[in-house]
């Protein structure tokens, strides 16, 4: 059983880092509010602000951010400002053994997918494909907040993840399985493949997102994860959207979907709303998940943190 990290409660210390790309600093500034505002203590790590074209700092400093809060005490949670690029840089100079030792929760998607995985697979700690400081803001639909919160606050268990109203969870192959879900954002988890950190999905339940790919990118990913074995050796598939996402040689992204994981036979779930979309359910990566695709349902099992 994965390590769950202590629920987060208002009053409670939030460790910002910047573990990929920079962040415009009045943006950062507005979100901070927000979550002063939602009744949270904020701390920053040393390189938050900083800015290095692609990447906020070196790979060492933003890694040491990382381990500086999981290290702290006084922080419950650590929330990074965005995803972007270069978050994989980090994954050699963290300390998973330090991480498991001091679990907390930390939660994101984007490039953060990498880190999220990684966090599950080499330190066993329940990690939350769900917002960033990016996302805290007045705008944000409700549906988001109470999946975050209801995710990383509560204890309550099970819990059905459900999409918001109109907009309906679809299955395409019907079955029943159950094992840890892993998985979020393709380009991000493609980048791991051939690497010490390359996604484990045997048997795993795999989800998968994607944003601003044309269907040829999207039918090479596919090619990707079949010949790596992923799609093999996983117990089920769950697709998120494909965010904006452009039509090539009129093949759409349902379509690669039928062509290639309907053919697996695998429990496959399509459209829940994950990622970069307008809306996000909260998908606890390593906590024990129940996928029902002939009743349509996805059921964390667990809590998801601790008391």
């Amino acid at each position: 059983m994965a390590i769950r990290p202590p629920l987060l409660q208002r009053g409670d210390t939030i460790g910002l880092v910047t573990p990929g790309s920079p962040l415009d600093a009045n943006i950062i500034n507005a979100r901070v509010q927000t979550l002063r505002d939602m009744g949270f203590n904020v701390v920053f790590g040393r390189h938050v602000y900083a800015y290095e074209g692609i990447v906020a700092a070196p790979a060492t400093q933003r890694a040491e951010d990382v381990m500086n809060m999981f290290r702290d005490p006084g922080v419950k949670m650590i929330l990074p400002t965005r995803g972007g690029t270069g978050v994989q840089t980090i994954l050699p100079y963290l300390d998973f053994a330090v991480i498991s030792e001091n679990p907390k929760i930390l939660s994101g998607y984007s490039d953060i997918t990498v880190l999220l995985n990684s966090l599950y697979q080499f330190s066993n700690l329940i990690t939350f494909h769900s917002l960033m400081l990016i996302d805290f803001k007045p705008d944000t639909p409700a549906y988001n907040f109470n999946q975050f919160f209801e995710a990383t606050s509560t204890s309550v268990s099970p819990r059905t993840i459900q999409n918001p109203p109109d907009m309906p969870l679809m299955s395409l192959v019907p079955g029943n399985v159950t094992g840890p879900i892993v998985g979020g954002n393709m380009t991000s988890l493609l980048n791991t493949l051939c690497t010490p950190f390359e996604i484990d999905t045997r048997g795993k339940i795999l989800f998968l997102e994607e944003i601003h790919a044309p269907t040829t990118t999207i039918f090479r990913y596919f090619t990707q994860l079949t010949m790596s074995g992923k799609f093999q050796d996983c117990l089920g598939i769950i697709m998120g959207q494909c965010t904006d996402c452009l039509v090539s040689y009129q093949t759409t992204y349902q379509d690669l979907i039928n062509d290639w994981l309907v053919p697996l036979g695998k429990p496959l779930m399509v459209n829940l709303a994950t990622g970069h979309g307008v809306y996000k359910a909260a998908i606890p990566i390593g906590a024990t998940v129940n996928l029902d695709t002939v009743n349509n349902t996805l059921t964390v099992l667990e809590p998801t943190v601790s008391l």
